[in-house]
């Protein structure tokens, strides 16, 4: 007959067993996706002046870096700078001279409202639309949020 002392000290390791089993387990069953390591490293635009244009050559490259549709990133920096502007063939034409580093700026603050998850921090995120409101859905621990109107 085993003593109380070594019934519980079997019984603990036994547990300890079952545990890491059963998080193995999960751990396989989740998206390749989530398991990545990397950082999220906030893109930057590359911009320049032409005239009284301003001009971001690498505009629909960071749209797909942040996972937003390009008009929703253009019409917040428009209504945010108080100016017109177009796409075309990946670039974004501002008119006005506008610096680099307030775009940037505006960049960064689009990210906190559309992008970042205010729940995790996580930026896999994706904006869904139901019936007439949008919400912020974080693919990293499935938090929603509503999201401001552009």
């Amino acid at each position: 007959m085993l003593s109380l002392k070594e019934a519980m000290s079997e019984r603990c390791t036994r547990v300890k067993t079952d545990y890491k089993e059963l998080l193995k387990r999960a751990h396989e069953k989740f998206p390749p996706e989530l398991l990545k390591k990397g950082r999220f490293e906030m893109p930057v635009f590359q911009s320049y002046p032409v005239g009284m244009r301003t001009i971001v050559r690498n505009f629909g490259n960071v749209a797909e870096a942040l996972r937003r549709d390009p008009q929703h990133l253009l019409k917040f920096l428009t209504k945010e700078m108080a100016t017109a502007a177009t796409i075309e063939s990946g670039r974004a034409i501002f008119q006005g001279k506008f610096p680099n580093q307030t775009l940037q700026n505006l960049l960064g603050r689009y990210a906190e409202r559309f992008v970042v998850c205010p729940v995790c921090k996580s930026y896999d995120t994706k904006i869904v639309k139901e019936r007439r409101l949008f919400f912020l859905t974080c693919e990293a621990c499935g938090a929603r949020s509503s999201v401001p109107t552009v």
